[in-house]
């Protein structure tokens, strides 16, 4: 078993371990056991939350300990069930024991890490099992009385020892409130009957499960979010949605193949009579064991039957799943159902072949161990992983979502845009589709055009703080600070420890020039999440705009010591060193992010600006030129080499660069504020109007881009069109020289009495600068 998931060990972190795990507060902090057995935090799990508290404390967020970890519960579940076979007296049990193990639909739950909910259940479920026969066996011995004499009372300890497997196997994960029946299975398979008396001791074993079931059912409900359209299904509905759900695992046992991690979603509501002819059959084959297999050849399959539909019956759709949002049915919830139909081959296996059995269980041994070792390299990482679903399942949304994601985090921006509007072709009112979209176009320098598609995310799905947090980012990002702000709020509202908005409001805060506001909004977002990397570097930042330079360096440290290639931080921290004047010692820092980073383009420039005031002007722009023809397609990169050009008095030379930046990122009003400066500087008048007007556009309350806007109009001869525009520039931000400009305007317009009220405005504001 082992060597069926050798390769699978060296695999990265996948889909929900970073609500699990890698960015879960109870476990990489700021909270921790106290949390774990007192809240929800990423669910209710919580003996597998404080098993991943304790492997953090040994190596971090090192994946190979995990998934060893898991493998090694998955292992010790099937030793146990070996043991419990052997216990029931069932033929063939090793054999049982490893068709089970070795099953590719056991690879979900072992390769993906978040899993060990299951692997870590099954032990102790599988333990309370062995328990439990051994108190059976110990109260049925001939001649005592059940619950009398030294046997007796040394067998009381077993259901003791069976009651505490049940509450860790509950506390691992709560669908395992169905032990209880899988006991008196146990019992009834070994006594061929289950007496008055069993069912009383019993009696704990299922009041657990019904506060375990209640739990969970409210859980997933309330803090999963299992409430909506999606889960809207009628109770016949949800018969034949059970009855489908049956014989797809039991098929899927029968012939792993195709085995996709997210299935297609069965449409039951359209599926008329037919959808229920699953449940037909389910019914129709229970009654007949019922009828048959009370004792004699049926026995064992009524068994494995029972166990197996009993297993499932959490997940069979009578009960609200957030999974059930993408599909039904899915590999890792027939974990520990499995177990029946698997033992009932292995028994069939050595019963009917008794002499060839060895050599025919050793080939299943081996063809279900290389299935297994070949479906496990799908889980090595996330790419993998959802590019092999869609493969399967093309219409899986959440897959082009998750794969599109997984490439805008590796940077691979323009495929990841391809792939999120694909999505949206799939399901053009899904919220989080739009969310995504409107994020990733945020990050790439066109929020203008991801504005639209936020604000109709936040309209489908109004309590979405992820949207409105994306969506404050993109309002800021063209100058609409007040409303950002205001959206930051509201996400803050909906979830107050959201450590991303907070983070967000505090960079708006400080860009506004409200350093110690945005400092207090960082301290806040510490609080949420103490070891949170970017807020350690944002209070950094913010310290340095305050001059606590030494402060800052401290908190930039930190950051760097808890994420060892965090390029920002590095970036931020040769900043904080520019700033407190130490230029020299600045130059590794921006090397170092660069070397983490190559991409980085927004790194360039602060670099190259560093190198000027060491006097390095030539290794500045060579910096800049490199950086332009690596990545042609980086608005920062091109920008970055037009304004050196342009502070160097190369304007004709800065043009294309900044042509190339407003044509990439045609959202961003800066690029268009440079291009038409480039342009007014070469006297290219009627091209810089259009430039300045792209950037009014984009920043109609700014006083600059207005400003600049008027004085080219002037100059084309456009004097009437400058005058609201001059106008506007006032009202944003009042100046000596624009009133003086204005004045002339006005002048040459002929209308003296308003040009002399703007000269003296002009003559004033400059008494007051002085």
């Amino acid at each position: 078993m082992v060597a069926a998931y050798a390769f699978s060990l060296r695999g990265a972190f996948l889909w929900d371990d970073d609500l699990h795990i890698t960015d879960n507060p109870v476990i990489i902090g700021p909270l921790g056991l106290a949390d774990i057995w007192t809240s929800a935090r990423a669910n209710y799990f919580p003996l597998v939350l404080t098993n991943f508290w304790v492997q953090h404390a040994l190596w971090g967020l090192e994946p190979l300990g995990y998934r060893v970890v898991t493998l090694v519960f998955h292992l010790a579940a099937a030793l146990l069930l070996w043991r419990v076979l052997v216990q029931l007296r069932v033929p063939g049990a090793w054999l049982g024991a490893a068709l089970w193990a070795l099953h590719p639909v056991q690879v979900e739950s072992v390769a993906w890490i978040c899993e060990l909910k299951n692997t870590q259940s099954a032990v102790f479920f599988l333990a309370a099992a062995s328990f439990w026969i051994r108190w059976v066996e110990n109260s049925s011995a001939p001649g005592l009385v059940a619950g009398t004499g030294e046997e007796a009372r040394s067998g009381g300890r077993f259901y003791w020892l069976a009651l505490g497997c049940a509450v860790l196997a509950i506390l691992s994960k709560p669908s395992t409130v169905m032990l209880p029946v899988a006991l008196g299975l146990c019992t009834w398979w070994i006594r061929r009957r289950v007496e008055w008396r069993d069912a009383v001791r019993l009696a704990p074993f299922f009041a657990l499960s019904a506060l375990a079931a209640g739990w969970t059912i409210w859980e997933q409900k309330f803090n999963s979010g299992a409430i909506g359209a999606e889960w809207n299904q009628t109770l016949p509905e949800r018969f034949a949605i059970a009855g489908r759900a049956m014989w797809f695992y039991l098929g899927k046992l029968l012939w792993p193949a195709p085995l996709i991690f997210i299935y297609p979603r069965w449409d039951i509501a359209g599926g008329g009579a037919l959808a229920y002819a699953g449940v037909a059959a389910a019914l129709g084959w229970g009654g007949f064991l019922l009828w048959r297999g009370r004792a004699g050849r049926w026995r064992p399959v009524l068994f494995a039957t029972a166990f197996f539909v009993a297993l499932l019956f959490p997940v069979l759709g009578f009960f609200s799943v957030y999974f059930f949002r993408y599909s039904f049915v899915g590999d890792h919830f027939q974990y520990l159902a499995s177990m029946g139909p698997l033992a009932l081959a292995g028994a069939a296996v050595a019963r009917w072949v008794p002499r060839a059995w060895p050599v025919v269980a050793a080939v299943l041994v081996l063809a279900l161990g290389l299935a297994t070792a070949r479906h496990s390299t799908i889980f090595l990482n996330n790419e993998k992983l959802w590019r092999d679903t869609l493969a399967k399942n093309p219409k899986a949304i959440m897959a082009w979502l998750n794969l599109a994601d997984t490439l805008a985090r590796a940077e691979r921006h323009p495929e990841a845009i391809e792939l999120f509007r694909h999505a949206l072709t799939l399901r053009p009112d899904d919220p989080y589709a739009l969310n995504d979209l409107g994020c990733e176009l945020t990050l790439i320098g066109r929020p203008a055009e991801a504005i639209p598609l936020l604000e109709r995310s936040v309209a489908l799905k109004p309590a979405h703080p992820e949207a409105l947090s994306n969506l404050g980012n993109a309002l800021r990002a063209v100058g609409r600070r007040e409303e950002a702000i205001a959206s930051y709020r509201r996400a803050l509202e909906l979830k107050p420890g959201y450590t991303a908005a907070l983070n967000n409001l505090g960079a708006e805060l400080a860009d506004a020039g409200q350093a110690k506001e945005a400092l207090d909004v960082f301290e806040m977002a510490r609080r949420a999440k103490t070891s949170d990397a970017t807020t350690i570097d944002n209070i950094g930042s913010a310290l340095r705009v305050l001059g606590r330079f030494d402060e800052a360096v401290t908190r930039h440290n930190e950051a760097l010591r808890l994420r060892p290639d965090f390029a920002q931080a590095e970036v931020n921290l040769a900043l904080t060193l520019l700033a407190k004047g130490s230029m020299a010692e600045a130059l590794p820092h921006f090397e170092r992010a660069l070397r983490l980073r190559p991409s980085f383009s927004g790194v360039h420039g602060h670099y190259a600006r560093a190198l000027v005031a060491l006097g390095r002007e030539r290794d500045a722009l060579a910096l800049l030129r490199q950086a332009a023809e690596q990545r042609s397609d980086s608005f920062e990169a091109q920008m970055n080499l037009g304004t050196m050009l342009a502070q160097a008095g190369q304007p004709k030379e800065a043009t294309p660069y900044f042509e190339a930046a407003a044509r990439l990122a045609p959202d961003y009003a800066a690029a268009h504020l440079n291009l038409g400066n480039a342009l007014a500087a070469q006297q290219r008048w009627g091209e810089a109007v259009a430039a300045f007007a792209a950037a009014v556009k984009l920043q109609p309350a700014a006083a600059l881009p207005r400003a600049q806007l008027a004085v080219a109009l002037v100059n084309s001869n456009r004097l009437e069109e400058a005058v609201p525009h001059f106008e506007a520039a006032l009202q944003a931000q009042a100046s000596s020289q624009l009133h003086d400009q204005f004045a002339q305007v006005l002048r040459a317009l002929g209308r003296n009495r308003e040009a002399l009220e703007q000269f003296e405005l002009a003559a004033k504001a400059a008494r007051e600068r002085r």
